[in-house]
């Protein structure tokens, strides 16, 4: 039987961390595929947590014109939130992946076009997490829907999920060059869903509007661009019926926005 939704001891479990800014160094590189680059960093992560995850850490990136990670005359620091996909405190690594779009046409922010050129031995700077909140595993679907900023934490709760649960992922990327492989524990069924026209230019919301649940005891994770993911939660809601307690939506980007990072609500 399905646990109840409504049970008081299915909470989300939320807790706060000390922080510091850490200086780090790129000890590897690996283009996944066309639009994924998975970078390595290393350094001193003593005292690092990150137990949730859809947790970022704040990037902080150099001037592009001085180099400089001290920006002049008050202004702001260039930064943006990531996710650390996997981390060893104790070896000193850490692993961000980057959605890399706009690189060729010149219209990369400061995170993609650093990563585009970062080499090993490349410095970056990271703060955070400033926290985590830690969602429930026993869910009889557990329901993962986002484009490509939102790869890495599909892939990293995927790899979280024990042996028994069961999962659906819908992902939106560019073309089939673009999927990733995933591993899980548990059973786990991936929709890709490709924008370029060619290959069915197909997006989140109009799958999500043909979606067969096969479980209604769900938790939903919704991220990528703000509008779209918006759109996506309310069609959980209205379409589907799932309670709004367990679809947990985050607008990564914006269109038209730099250094959108909100939660929908």
């Amino acid at each position: 039987m399905a646990p109840n939704i409504h049970s008081p001891a299915r909470s989300v479990q939320r807790h706060r961390f000390e922080t510091r800014r850490r200086d780090l160094t790129v000890t590897g590189r690996e283009q996944m595929t066309p639009h994924m680059l998975r970078l390595t960093l290393s350094g001193d992560l003593s005292g690092f947590q990150s137990l949730g995850f859809d947790d970022h850490v704040k990037l902080f990136f150099p001037d592009p014109v001085t180099g400089s990670y001290e920006p002049a005359d008050g202004a702001k620091p260039l930064a943006r939130d990531y996710t650390p996909r996997r981390f060893d405190v104790a070896a000193g690594t850490l692993v961000l992946d980057f959605a890399l779009h706009g690189v060729a046409g010149g219209q990369a922010g400061p995170a993609t076009a650093w990563a585009g050129k970062a080499v090993i031995g490349d410095r970056l700077v990271i703060g955070g997490p400033r926290g985590s909140s830690v969602l429930p595993l026993d869910f009889g679907l557990h329901l993962l829907i986002g484009d490509d900023t939102a790869l890495p934490a599909i892939g990293r709760r995927l790899e979280e999920l024990p042996a028994g649960a069961r999962a659906l992922v819908l992902a939106e990327v560019e073309s089939p060059a673009d999927c990733l492989t995933l591993d899980s524990r548990a059973e786990f069924t991936i929709h890709w869903l490709f924008r370029d026209p060619a290959h069915g230019g197909r997006d989140l919301l109009s799958a999500v509007a043909g979606l067969r649940l096969p479980d209604p005891d769900v938790l939903a994770w919704v991220a990528g661009e703000a509008l779209q993911t918006r759109r996506v939660r309310d069609e959980l809601l209205t379409r589907h019926g799932l309670d709004p307690q367990w679809v947990k939506a985050s607008g990564y980007w914006q269109q038209g926005e730099a250094g959108a990072h909100t939660r929908i609500e």
